[in-house]
This record gives C-alpha cells, structure tokens and sequence, in this order.
C-alpha cells in the first residue's frame, strides 16, 4: 500500500561510515553521551540548529497537535537532511524513547511518515529506550554501554550541578565552562579504560569535580536564585526553551536545574508503583527495585562528595523526593513528570530557590495538571514560593515568554533587597 510506513535497518555495514543525527536534549550530559557512542564504534553527532527556519521544517512535517518538543527534535533532524551540512544517504537519526503514556512514545513513527512526504524514506532511524521499543541490527545497547551512558548521567549531574552554582560568580569569566570541557575530556578517557565507573574510581572522581569547583576564585555577593523544572525537553533543552539558562544569566541570576537521573530513577519506579496499585507483574515490580537500588548507591556517592564542601547545594536523594511529593500529591500521578515535577519544586524551595520557572510544552496535559496544578497548594505550604509557569510553543514568542520571567523576577529582586 502506498500510505505503509516501511522501516529501513540500521545495519552492521553503516555503522562503519554512517553518522548518528540525534537533537539536543541535555547539553550538558550529551557531550559525555557523545563520546561514549564513540568509544563503540558510533559516529554519533548532537544537532544544535535553532531559529525559525528549524522550528518551520519541523511545523512542515509534523502535525501541529503533536507536542512542542516533537517539532523541536524532529524538526533539528529534518533539517540537518536539507540544510546541505550532511549526505542524507549517509546519515541514520535516533530518538530518545521513554514509552508510556507520553507522546513521545509516536516519535519514531512520526520521523518515519515525515522522511517519506520529503522522499527520504531511505533514512534509517534508531529507537534507543529502556523498554526495547524497536531493534536495529547494526546497533546494539550493549550492557557495558548502557552502563557508561548511565554514569555520563551522573558525572553530567554533577558538572551541570556545580557549574550552575559557580559561574555566576567567576571572578575570571569562563573558568566554570573551561572546567566542565577538562572534566568531560578526562572522564572519557577514563571511560575508554574502564575506569571511574565503580563504586571507589566513582566517588575520586566526583571528590576531584567537587574540589576543583571550589577551588574556582568567586566574588561573594548575593543573586536572585531561580530554579527550572518541567516536561524533560523544554526543561533542559536550549532550542525548546528559547535559551532560558543564557536569559536568566543575563538578568543577573543564578540557576538551579534538577539532574536527569532523578527522571532516570522515576521512571523505573513506575514499575513499583503499579504493583502497589495494579497487582502488575512480579518481574516487573522485582526490576524496578533493582534498578531504583542501584540508582540509589550510585546517586549517594555524588551525594557524600559535596558534604565536605558546604558551598555547595547538595540534590536531595530520590527517597526524599518522594516524601517531598507525597506532600502536594499522590504518587499514583505518573504520567509525563507526574508527581517529580512537583516533588522538585518543594526540593528547590527547600534549598533556597524560591524563584521557579515551570516550563511546560503547550498542551502537555499532564504537565500542565502537575506543574500549574499545584502552585496554590505549594503558595498555602510556601508562601514565600514564586512560581512562574511558562508556555513554550510555535506559536508563542520569546519576548512574551522573557516579560513573564521578567515580572516574576520583579517580584524576587524585592524580596532579595528585604532579606
């Protein structure tokens, strides 16, 4: 039939001379995951195309009921086929699957359909999810990869953690990211040893990370603290939130972002939390305690590292995210963020960061009832919380989205001079 979809493998002979298109989701983590691909043989890139023209290929192709981040992500990849930066018969793109109710879950399909309206159905293109969504013969996530994909998640926690707490204050502009670039080198290195991975290589080197940011000279004054949550994309994605770390950095900010393996470690304890509601599987429930176990001692050691630096704010552990949540809303939320979004809220107000930025794609039904939902509840337990919710869309423009940030720093810079 002529509407059929066919999907074209990935094969062992491609992986020799192909390169791995995937959008930029967490700046901070990918440059590790890059290099890791590598390490296996994967000639595997990060788009970084912003701008109209990107956002307009994306609205080309793809429905514009779908969510915001799938023309974001999609539209970087279907762009980087056109723009004449790349072969397209020498290039696969891969998307990043969570599965569940989410609209990511169609990602991979909705690639498919726009490579076939553009004529490059010959484009292969890769699935790499948790829940083995789809398998390509000439890629395989092996267990020692995933292993050093899950560390780049914790070492890039942890240089996202301290860079963010540093920068703004640099006597030297640019310490913070030059350090980042020593470390990610350093750490890949490493990786192609086989070291820094367990549990006594791990925590040297997030005591070395920590003891090198502190040793970065910093003026000590005091800043508007603001924190970002939201749906997984705009959350730390450049593109998706119109550059809300670079804006808030102008208006003279310090910013705290919760690290991706806090999302890591909710998604697998859905698992749990369906047996406890829905009787599911005891293979399913007996994988989620095993990898919420090992999360949990991986997640202690980045933990341990920054007590002997005060200075620095420590990530709450995973059990503490739960309690912090259980005090908004039940833990049975679980689509999109669920019940994390709000948890991480309580989290940065807890530590000081009053000031929230809650991005959300427009129309992300779940976000909007987890993020815009509990702001009365959090104003009744916090009332010195100032949450700002923000709408990131195609049709929404920066200007408007930059005035509401603006007003509700207003209101923080207030009660900074009060303080």
């Amino acid at each position: 039939m002529d509407n059929e979809i066919t999907k074209v493998d990935f094969t062992l002979e491609m992986k020799r001379d192909y390169v791995i298109l995937a959008p930029d989701i967490f700046p901070m983590h990918m440059k590790l995951l890059r290099k890791v691909f590598a390490l296996y043989g994967y000639n595997f890139e990060v788009l970084h195309y912003q701008g109209k023209q990107v956002i307009d290929t994306g609205l080309k192709y793809v429905h514009n009921d779908m969510c915001y981040p799938a023309v974001c992500a999609i539209g970087q990849q279907l762009y980087a086929l056109t723009c004449g930066d790349y072969d397209p018969h020498k290039v696969a793109l891969i998307q990043f699957q969570t599965g569940g109710g989410c609209r990511a879950s169609n990602y991979i399909k909705l690639l498919r359909k726009a490579l076939k309206n553009m004529g490059m159905e010959y484009v292969p293109v890769i699935s790499l999810s948790f829940s083995s969504m789809e398998k390509s013969s000439g890629f395989k996530l092996t267990m020692p990869m995933l292993y050093k994909g899950i560390m780049s998640l914790v070492y890039g926690d942890m240089l996202m953690l301290l860079k963010n707490q540093v920068k703004p204050y640099e006597v030297e502009p640019g310490s913070a990211d030059s350090l980042v670039d020593k470390w990610v080198d350093e750490l890949t290195d490493q990786f192609g040893r086989n070291r820094g991975l367990f549990r006594k290589g791990m925590r040297r080197n997030l005591s070395r990370i920590a003891e090198d940011f502190s040793k970065i000279p910093v003026h000590k004054e005091k800043k508007v603290k603001v924190g970002i949550v939201g749906e997984i994309y705009v959350k730390y994605s450049p593109f998706g939130n119109n550059n809300l770390e670079d804006f808030l950095a102008s208006q003279d900010c310090e910013v705290m972002v919760p690290g991706v393996l806090g999302f890591i470690q909710y998604t697998f304890n859905t698992r749990i939390v369906d047996h406890s509601l829905y009787g599911s599987s005891r293979i399913s429930l007996f994988i989620g305690k095993f990898t919420e176990y090992l999360a949990r001692r991986i997640e202690r050691n980045m933990i341990d590292a920054l007590k002997a630096y005060p200075q620095f704010t420590a990530p709450s552990s995973f059990e503490k995210l739960q309690e912090l949540a259980d005090e908004v809303i039940h833990r049975g939320v679980k689509m999109g963020e669920g019940w994390l979004l709000p948890a991480e809220m309580v989290e940065l107000i807890h530590n000081g960061y009053n000031n929230i930025v809650c991005a959300q794609p427009f129309g992300c039904l779940p976000n909007h009832i987890v993020g815009k939902g509990v702001i009365r509840t959090l104003k009744e337990l916090y009332p010195d919380s100032n949450v700002c919710p923000i709408d990131y869309d195609a049709g929404a423009t920066k200007v408007n989205q930059e005035n509401r940030i603006k007003l509700m720093l207003a209101v923080a810079k207030e009660q900074l001079t009060q303080d």
